[in-house]
């Protein structure tokens, strides 16, 4: 009888084991990484040459241009908050990135019909916030969601979730990279009619796709308020403000972490308002002044270059993750190879040098021009080749390699488990925070440069402009950054992992 229950038990085991290997890990997680690359295919196919559309289809100048997609890139990074939110609270992440996915889907479309049929330009910028209202949904929940796929409590899941970031950051970059050289070379020479279509037809694709994948998904419950979990906290921080340490801890209160009580530190907020992705605005701006043959027919398109970062992602993400992890891992015994605040510190110290070469390859630029007496034709083609701007482009790549990755990993495994659509959208925000910052800049610089005579730092004729100006002071406020960052680095307590050593 005792074997025969034995029996029972190690059957009734062993289908609980395959119940649950059959949802979840990598063969779920590679449903959801194509919507990710679809979402990203689409957005970057659109914004990467948004700059052209405005200055020249809609005629408008080059800073309204950019005041105008700094506003919608900051708008935008708001609605992953609300996305977060109704995830986390009420609709759990699988249902809110499928309702943002159809929303996302109708917003293409009519951005599709305002530049085609329609041709009106209050329906492309309604369109264009329709869209962001759907990436609103998409971007806080779908990452996260494809991470959930992976079980922490097993070390080789854990392992492979590291691994994930990695290889979810190299989908990314293929899709970015196929969009800036196969999209924009479609808008730049047969329309954008076709150049918007295109990414209609993918994400279409990526939805069926997304819902094939459906019963191989691992689902986590909605926890509820977010900001009711917060309450608590505040309340509990208020409480152990005044308490001494006490071996009478509840180590199973959901204020604690599995394994470590939460009162060692406070809970370190990471600020990093420094992220100026608006930058690709001008970088394509200048590469339109520059000589961009290759070949006698063939002219690259500026924002392909974009592509140019992608290619050094593609390389330098497997190097990373196969050579590099394995071997800094046997040595610090850390399953990422180095921690995470050291990767983004990496990544932080290589934006300085970024805006460094930026700033000595447009004073190159602005001199040739001005040693062929081009300063004051702004249409001219400087004989400087663009493949000047491609060390910015390569140490961008490299530095995100180590930046968006480990801050993507960051907001996840340091997050509780039931705010971490909202740690996805506080990542998203570093961008809306960078975007509303860049535009304070530059309103700042005008007011100043408006009331004295000389050198201008802006306007239409880059030529006669000073980017590298503007290039050296984002340098400067890099290099505070890192120090703010550094100063807040050493505060920072990681949340222990269950079943973590």
């Amino acid at each position: 009888m005792r074997r025969s229950n034995s029996d029972v038990s190690q059957q009734l085991l062993q289908h609980h084991t395959k119940t649950k290997t059959m949802k979840g890990g990598w063969h779920a997680a590679i449903f959801i990484i194509c919507v990710e690359f679809a979402q990203q295919f689409a957005f970057i196919g659109l914004s990467s040459n948004l700059i052209t559309y405005l200055t020249n289809e809609l005629e408008e100048s080059i800073i309204e241009a950019t005041k105008n997609i700094n506003t919608w890139v900051s708008v935008s990074s708001i609605f992953p908050l609300l996305g977060a939110f109704i995830a986390d609270s009420y609709l759990g992440r699988f249902k809110t990135v499928t309702i943002s996915s159809f929303i996302y889907f109708l917003g293409m479309i009519f951005m599709t019909l305002s530049v085609s049929i329609l041709k009106h330009d209050k329906v492309f910028f309604i369109s264009l916030y329709v869209f962001s209202v759907g990436d609103g949904g998409i971007k806080p929940c779908v990452q996260t969601f494809a991470a959930d796929q992976f079980d922490e409590e097993m070390e080789e899941e854990r392992e492979a979730k590291s691994s994930f970031f990695n290889w979810w950051y190299l989908a990314i970059v293929l899709s970015n990279s196929s969009a800036v050289f196969f999209i924009v070379y479609i808008q730049d020479n047969i329309g954008w009619t076709v150049g918007l279509a295109l990414p209609v037809g993918v994400w279409g694709v990526a939805i069926v796709l997304f819902l094939i994948g459906t019963k191989r998904y691992k689902r986590e419950s909605p926890k509820g308020s977010p900001f009711t979990t917060i309450a608590q906290v505040l309340v509990a921080a208020s409480r152990k403000w005044r308490l001494k340490h006490s071996p009478s801890h509840d180590t199973h209160h959901p204020l604690y972490y599995h394994g470590d009580v939460a009162d060692h530190h406070g809970l370190p907020t990471l600020e990093h308002t420094n992220q100026l992705s608006q930058l690709v605005i001008f970088f394509p701006k200048q590469g339109s002044t520059m000589d961009r043959s290759i070949g006698p027919k063939f002219q690259i398109p500026t924002a392909s270059l974009l592509g140019f970062v992608g290619i050094v992602m593609l390389c330098e993400i497997p190097i990373y993750d196969r050579v590099f992890v394995p071997m800094a891992r046997n040595i610090t015994k850390h399953h990422s190879g180095i921690t995470l605040l050291q990767k983004i510190g990496v990544g932080l110290f290589l934006s300085i040098l970024n805006m460094i070469v930026s700033a000595l390859v447009e004073a190159k630029r602005i001199h040739v021009a001005t040693e062929h007496n081009l300063v004051d034709d702004p249409k001219s083609i400087i004989p400087i080749s663009i493949w000047w701007l491609l060390p910015q482009y390569t140490i961008s790549g490299t530095s995100d390699v180590f930046t968006i990755v480990g801050l993507q990993e960051l907001f996840y495994d340091q997050m509780p488990e039931g705010l971490r659509s909202l740690g996805a959208a506080a990542f998203v925000i570093l961008y809306g925070v960078g975007s509303f910052f860049s535009n304070a800049i530059i309103d700042i610089v005008m007011a100043i440069n408006s009331r004295r005579s000389g050198e201008k730092w802006f306007g239409n004729n880059l030529n006669k402009a000073h980017l590298d100006y503007f290039y050296w002071l984002l340098a400067g406020l890099s290099a505070l950054n890192l120090c703010i960052y550094l100063w807040i680095a050493k505060a920072f307590v990681y949340k222990k992992m269950p079943g973590a050593n």
